[in-house]
């Protein structure tokens, strides 16, 4: 049987890496390929914790994309976890897909991933993301002082917020991809269960809602999830633990307004995401340090299989 007919009956199926500094819409990026919020997005630093697979699946290609945390120096056991995860999404990719803004400068920590990434036995591209903020002379410029690094195989210029320019990020990724079975159906998009995410969704809210009134020693855990089908009603309970007292009474809120906030918007969005009703419960609950616990790590979720 030839090549060609062997080709025919495969898909361009592989596994991409997405790699980049916090904050230049790796996550968002993400959400955009797939067509749906499979990880959370926000403006602070060490928004996404674990590497999350995006599926994105059409009639011919299935491309598992893989978001990683941001790269920054650990200063717990938590970063300690967050960097191992970073190292571990290049182990079995097919593409590397660096994210780089609209900043008209090359910085030290964009350096330092080009640096990581220059040597790597797979292809590499470059996506400037938010080229909506640029003009068309900036845009040309950026591109060039990239291409002139002569680190990436293709530059592609988008902009993930306003979807601009993904067919083309989408057709070039698939130029990389291997011939081969598919890994999933056609219809998943994400290898995240449900408590997962919705732990994640109301974590999000938390960085929404409480800005930079508290740090990122905050986690989520899922004591309760039923599907009551014939209510249409899905309902949850979720723990919130966080570091300090005084951090406890930051995220309830005078006369929990704040808490009530953040379980109304998650709730909100949980609805729209599974399409049922949600009835959500809330708590707080204070673990003194757990970011340097490696117990508490594990219980959180935030492990890494080897």
């Amino acid at each position: 049987m030839s090549d060609l007919i062997n080709k025919n009956e495969l898909a361009k199926v592989g596994f991409v890496t997405i790699v980049g500094r916090p904050n230049v819409g790796k996550s968002t990026l993400l959400n955009a390929i797939v067509g749906e919020k499979i990880s959370i997005t926000s403006n602070k630093a060490q928004t996404t914790r674990s590497r999350i697979k995006g599926i994105y699946n059409d009639t011919d290609s299935q491309i598992i994309f893989l978001d990683t945390p941001g790269v920054q120096k650990p200063k717990n056991k938590l970063g300690e976890y967050m960097e191992s995860e970073f190292k571990l999404s290049f182990q079995g990719t097919d593409l590397i897909m660096m994210i780089v803004d609209e900043t008209k400068n090359i910085g030290s920590t964009d350096k330092q991933l080009i640096e990581n990434i220059k040597n790597s036995k797979v292809p590499r591209i470059l996506v400037i993301n938010k080229i909506d903020l640029l003009k068309n002379e900036e845009i040309l410029e950026n591109i060039k002082m990239y291409d002139e690094l002569g680190v990436f195989d293709d530059i592609i210029p988008i902009s993930a917020g306003k979807n601009r320019n993904m067919d083309e990020l989408i057709k070039t990724v698939k130029k990389y991809m291997p011939y081969s079975h598919k890994y999933y159906g056609d219809d998943i998009s994400t290898d995240q269960n449900n408590k997962v995410l919705i732990s994640e969704i109301i974590r999000e809210k938390i960085l929404l809602y409480l800005e930079q009134e508290i740090p990122h020693g905050v986690a989520v855990e899922i004591e309760k999830l039923t599907d009551n089908a014939q209510k249409d009603l899905i309902e949850i309970s979720a723990v919130i633990y966080c570091e300090k007292q005084s951090h406890k009474k930051i995220i309830i809120g005078k006369n929990g307004n704040k808490l009530k906030g953040i379980g109304k918007a998650a709730r909100v969005e949980l609805e729209n995401i599974f399409g049922a009703k949600v009835f959500l419960q809330t708590w707080v609950k204070v673990k003194e340090n757990w970011r340097d616990n490696a117990n508490y790590i594990k219980n959180f979720g935030y492990i890494t299989e080897k």
